[in-house]
């Protein structure tokens, strides 16, 4: 029977009976989002889809399928006898396991069918090209054969010619001689008959003398021409060599070098596979490796070192190699005959380094978190892969790893669970495989957390190091020290901050000094940085100013504020943002006071902002859980 036959038919069909049987299946998805670009490439605004599934921590990745549990055929839910719920249970129990094994031994007999087929079209190659080579030296036997032939035949040829030659040569010397004697012995006769006695004895003195003259002359009779041939031994040791060659192990043919698959790398080694027809004899293989070099100049002519391995089997690790690198690689086969063809070559590449995440640049809230990173790799890689672990009260990490694969961008939106604390870090993915984990980054979604935007603080402002406070100094900067570029603040001494771009709720606080003027609000990535914040539409804050008599408040936005009064100086300053509702609202968090509330529909993702209108200093904690009466 036909192999296809055997693969279309049979296998197909058990492969249907057991897809049949198959029980329902539950498989978690998880989004991940590709934020709005507001600084430069922080975020972009495409959202993308990215599966999300479960793994043992010290295991590959790998999907864990859920069984639903089939109701029971008679409806009945509470008043099932216990024997028949434990025997229901068994028996799905078994027919799980005998769906598992038929689907093994299919995928076995499809493997076992697909091995023979490549073995029946080893088998028709392997005979093309020995009868191939059969007819080859066939025809070169007879064309050997073919040529001494012609050669001997012109000899035969050139010596018969010879032989006829001389044999004619002689016949015709002969001939001469027999007329010569034959009119000589007609000339004696005439003489002899005449009967004139005179006349005899004129003409008889001149005959003898001729007669005797043609005696003296001696007639080789002997032949000298051998009527043989010669009949040298032919030299036919190049046929016989030709002849014994057929059953010589030819010179193996150009082994065929695999393209990398999957997975077969390390960040300093490549596992390379190659193939050979199996009806060459090979004693031993040697693969020959060099990187490729990336900036190399176009009319240069250095090549990287060549290197080689010796090895006996089809298939070698090649180790000490550098991380994220490509290599060419190529492969000969060499027998007692001599050596194969190379190869053609191919391209490897191996791990690539583990990224590095950019915690400066990470942000959550209560249900999302943002994690931005850097490549680390000269090359490009296929994507990325997030990795994310729940940790327990008891600061223990789960057994159970979640993964957001085919990540395509240096950062990820992930959506979480709110108060809870999570381990994450980040892989980088090519076709050789996934690198190590990045530095593991822990995350808390108990409230909104960001950093301050060094890239956009005016230049009299000093960011501390951990990234909360902001310092106004006394001094004054000369004009050429203050660098300014678009995105940072030329005329407020003010600083944004880096807000998860996530529509839901945030709040953050803010711990002010009681001698310090500030302003203290949200204003959208585009608000003009030569303007106060609160002075035109894109922006809203708080205002505290000194006067002389009163600590002034004012809650403005397009340069507007209410007339309001505050009897009691806030040091620690509670600011609720609610997209959904539209508001930000103000609170004194020592005395739990609602100040003010700004109603506004955000038509684009906010950041916080802070401006010191005075020297001193102001300190941002957020991270926090939002007070009751802070979304009422």
């Amino acid at each position: 029977m036909d192999l296809f036959e055997i693969r279309g038919g049979t296998l197909d069909v058990i492969a249907e009976e057991a897809e049949h049987q198959d029980l329902s299946r539950e498989s978690t998805t998880m989004e991940s989002f590709n934020v709005t670009s507001d600084r430069g490439g922080r975020t972009t605004r495409d959202v993308s889809t990215f599966q999300r599934f479960s793994v043992d921590t010290n295991e590959s990745l790998h999907f864990e399928p859920c069984e639903a549990i089939t109701p029971s055929p008679t409806g009945a839910e509470d008043g099932n006898d216990e024997d028949d719920v434990f025997k229901e249970e068994g028996t799905e129990s078994e027919i799980v396991k005998i769906r598992n094994r038929l689907q093994a031994k299919v995928a076995e007999m499809e493997s076992f069918a697909g091995h023979l087929e490549e073995i029946f079209l080893t088998v028709e190659e392997n005979f093309g090209r020995q009868e191939q080579h059969l007819e080859q030296h066939y025809n070169d036997v007879l064309q050997t054969l073919s040529q001494r032939y012609d050669e001997r035949a012109a000899g035969l040829e050139e010596e018969k010619k010879g032989k006829l030659e001389a044999l004619y040569t002689q016949l015709l010397s002969c001939g001469q001689a027999m007329d010569a004697s034959k009119e000589l012995i007609e000339t004696a006769q005439e003489i002899y008959r005449t009967q004139d006695k005179r006349l005899f004895l004129k003409t008889v003195m001149p005959t003898i003398k001729s007669i005797e003259e043609f005696a003296k002359e001696e007639s080789d009779l002997t032949l000298t021409t051998r009527l043989e041939f010669n009949t040298p031994l032919a030299d036919l040791s190049d046929v016989k060599t030709m002849m014994d060659s057929i059953n010589v192990v030819p010179a193996p043919s150009a082994p065929v070098i695999n393209p990398q698959m999957p997975n077969s790398a390390t960040q300093t080694s490549l596992r390379v596979c190659w193939s050979l027809f199996s009806d060459d004899t090979v004693e031993y293989y040697e693969l020959y490796y060099r990187p490729v070099l990336e900036d190399k100049p176009a009319d240069s002519t250095h090549t990287a070192q060549e290197s080689k391995v010796k090895v006996k089997e089809t298939h070698c690790t090649v180790t000490d190699l550098l991380p994220n690198a490509q290599y060419e690689l190529w492969v000969t086969a060499t027998n007692t005959t001599g050596i194969s063809p190379a190869s053609e070559k191919a391209l490897y590449i191996t791990v690539p380094s583990p990224p590095v995440i950019k915690r400066r640049e990470c942000t959550s809230c209560t249900d999302a978190a943002l994690i931005r990173w850097e490549s680390g790799n000269t090359n490009p890689v296929d994507s990325y892969t997030v990795e994310l672990s729940e940790m327990g009260t008891d600061d223990t990490q789960s057994s159970v790893t979640e993964s957001i694969v085919a990540v395509p961008t240096c950062q990820c939106l992930i959506q979480l669970q709110s108060g809870r604390r999570y381990l994450i870090s980040v892989r980088a993915v090519n076709i050789g495989g996934p690198s190590d984990r990045s530095e593991v980054i822990t995350v808390s979604t108990t409230g909104t957390f960001f950093y301050l935007l060094e890239d956009t603080a005016h230049p009299c402002l000093s960011i501390s190091e951990d990234g909360f406070t902001m310092f106004y100094g006394d001094e004054e900067l000369p004009i050429s020290a203050m660098g300014l570029d678009d995105n940072t603040f030329a005329r407020c001494v003010a600083v944004l901050g880096d807000l998860i771009p996530v529509r839901g709720r945030h709040y953050w606080e803010v711990e002010v000094d009681d001698g310090s003027e500030y302003r203290i609000g949200v204003a959208y990535e585009d608000t003009e940085r030569n303007s106060y914040l609160g002075a035109k539409t894109t922006s809203w804050c708080m205002r505290h100013i000194l006067t002389p008599s009163r600590h002034k408040y004012e809650f403005l936005h397009n340069g507007w504020s209410p007339d309001l009064r505050i009897t009691v100086n806030p040091l620690r300053i509670g600011v609720a943002l609610d997209y959904e509702r539209g508001t930000l609202s103000f609170f004194n968090v020592d005395l739990e006071q609602h100040l003010h509330t700004f109603q506004c529909h955000f038509r684009n993702y906010i950041h916080p902002c802070f401006s010191l209108d005075n020297p001193g200093a102001l300190t941002v904690h957020n991270g926090i859980e939002a007070p009751e009466y802070a979304f009422i």
